[in-house]
């Protein structure tokens, strides 16, 4: 269940207490969801009770508990409770990234779109300025991708203003891509981006960064087909934070936790020429041993020894080729639905273009891990990080799409 499924449960909910005329109060056009805080309970949490308390006429735990009883029973949440004067809070039954990476692949690139501006229309006057033409074309998109009526008509009530462009043939001297990225970024009231940061390929470029990602996606795919792993999510093979043994932690499943443990480095001990974990920190080398005293020559009066050279200073260990824990790319595609509807309703592509920043980032912290390395054998550790690799990538080109920019499989 995705943050966007259980918002519409719970309105679910809210609108059967109202027809039953248990809850007497005017039924919300949408509920926020959103991720517990720290010292919360569960995965999600909601104040809609609290904002139903004073139309109702009654104590925000009053109209909590009506709503409880009305979702406890919905499939895929496994709990729900309330705290404090009223908050609902929820923990999601089943493994919710397995529901993640299903309902994305099912939808591909339209997954974050929705029905939730379904029926309401927005008209939309031209503009005369060019920044201000690309951000209403790119609302409009925004718009009917969460079920809105849209478009730029003559006497449109909706207008957009933003910060003019100085250069007006950014696309021919910049190209699509970097002009819409360098218009859409930043707010409409903030100065738009510097074109020549944006055509330099980069990691400071953020551009560059989302457009990357992209594309290692689909050269992890192609690198699994060649290697015979296939993309399968398979149960919590993830190891979401790692999976706790005696203090160790281990991200391989077929490695038994405990089993052969070094006392002295924590990972797995290994016969020479073996394959080491890569995620394990190196150990530091070894002082060197110093080199004896070259023996005498064959003279009157020898040579006196040199004195042993300096122990030298071991190595730091290696860092980790990124991280195995997929928390933050897994959160960032949860959140991808949210960031698209938020960005219709304020009129605001910066949004999205700051989202797919989030996903590329998590995402490149996270490709190193996905495929096996040298003997390593695939596992189904592999095939679970592959499947969200995947994800990851079918998110980014539809919102990069949302904005008119292209995926390129190679980069």
């Amino acid at each position: 269940m995705t943050p966007a499924d259980l918002s519409r449960a719970v309105l679910g909910a809210v609108r059967r207490a109202v027809e039953e005329g248990v809850l007497r109060a005017p039924v919300p056009e949408r509920i926020k969801v959103e991720r517990s805080r720290p010292g919360g309970r569960g995965d999600y949490a909601t104040s809609v009770a609290l904002r139903l308390a004073g139309p109702s006429g009654r104590q925000p735990r009053d109209v909590a508990e009506v709503l409880m009883a009305r979702i406890a029973d919905t499939p895929g949440i496994a709990r729900v409770e309330i705290t404090g004067p009223g908050f609902l809070n929820f923990t999601l039954g089943g493994d919710p990234a397995a529901g993640l990476l299903r309902e994305i692949r099912e939808q591909g690139p339209e997954y974050g779109r929705g029905a939730g501006l379904a029926g309401v229309r927005f008209p939309f006057a031209p503009a005369r300025e060019l920044r201000a033409r690309v951000i209403t074309d790119t609302v409009v998109r925004l718009l009917t991708a969460q079920g809105a009526t849209a478009a730029v008509e003559p006497g449109g009530s909706e207008r957009i203003t933003a910060l003019p462009v100085q250069d007006e043939a950014i696309f021919e001297h910049a190209g699509r891509d970097a002009a819409l990225w360098a218009l859409l970024r930043p707010a409409a009231h903030d100065q738009p981006l510097p074109v020549g940061a944006l055509l330099v390929q980069k990691e400071s470029n953020a551009l560059f960064r989302v457009r990357y990602a992209y594309s290692r996606s689909r050269a992890l795919l192609r690198a699994a087909d060649r290697l015979g792993v296939p993309v399968s999510y398979e149960g919590d093979a993830l190891h979401v934070g790692g999976v706790s043994c005696n203090g160790d932690i281990s991200y391989d499943d077929d490695v038994p936790c405990g089993s052969d443990i070094s006392e002295d480095d924590g990972v797995p001990a290994a016969p020479h020429g073996a394959y080491r974990d890569p995620l394990a920190a190196s150990p530091a080398r070894g002082t060197a041993v110093p080199h004896p005293p070259r023996p005498a020559r064959a003279a009157a009066v020898p040579h006196p020894p040199r004195p042993a050279r300096a122990a030298a200073v071991p190595h730091p260990p290696r860092p980790a080729r990124g991280t195995a824990d997929p928390s933050a790319l897994l959160a960032a595609l949860r959140d991808h639905p949210a960031a698209l509807e938020s960005a219709a309703r304020l009129r605001a592509p910066d949004r999205v273009a700051r989202h797919l920043e989030a996903v590329a980032d998590a995402l490149l912290g996270f490709q190193h891990t996905v495929l096996p390395v040298g003997d390593e054998k695939p596992s189904a550790t592999h095939r679970s990080r592959l499947a969200l690799a995947e994800a990851a990538g079918t998110v980014l080109a539809g919102g990069l799409a949302l904005l008119g920019i292209s995926a390129p499989e190679h980069l």
